[in-house]
């Protein structure tokens, strides 16, 4: 218990160099983080009255604020003021420089179809599912169950053979 071998700290020091070369290695084949604020990058708001929404970076305030834009006619974002910490940053950017206008931010996103390859990641997809089910009545929520039981009743029928 309170003796220690004499090897103990040469083995924790070689333990310790192993992982440090597994983490340089690991480093120089994937940065380890890539969606960084900055102008042109798609992020959802997550917070307020915009909350659930699109938008784009256009500027960068300072630390903690960004200027975004939807554009307004695509996802229903005006261009104001909004905290990072609001946001969460997608892997989409649009090339714009900063303070785009909104005519430039439309065909930059227009021209990569950004807002079509949003739709179709699994994040976008949960996002719409989850609306779906919170917009569901009381008949809705009982035809699920119903559908779910029969499934249920059809996959039990299909095992026991």
């Amino acid at each position: 218990f309170g003796s220690r071998s004499k090897h103990s700290g040469q083995s924790s020091c070689l333990a310790a160099s192993v992982a440090f070369s597994f983490i340089t290695m690991a480093s120089q084949t994937k940065p380890m983080y890539t969606r960084f604020v900055q102008p042109g990058r798609l992020a959802l708001i997550t917070y307020g009255p915009c909350e659930g929404k699109m938008c784009t970076i256009v500027d960068i305030v300072d630390q903690k604020r960004v200027v975004v834009d939807g554009p307004e006619s695509l996802t229903g974002v005006k261009r104001h003021l909004m905290p990072v910490s609001r946001l969460s940053l997608t892997d989409f950017r649009v090339d714009i420089q900063r303070g785009a206008r909104e005519k430039t931010l439309k065909t930059a996103l227009a021209k990569d179809d950004t807002m079509k390859k949003w739709s179709e990641t699994a994040w976008a997809k949960k996002i719409a599912a989850q609306k779906v089910r919170s917009e569901m009545n009381d008949f809705d929520r009982y035809k699920l169950m119903m559908a779910k039981k029969r499934r249920a009743k059809a996959v039990k029928k299909t095992i026991k053979k």
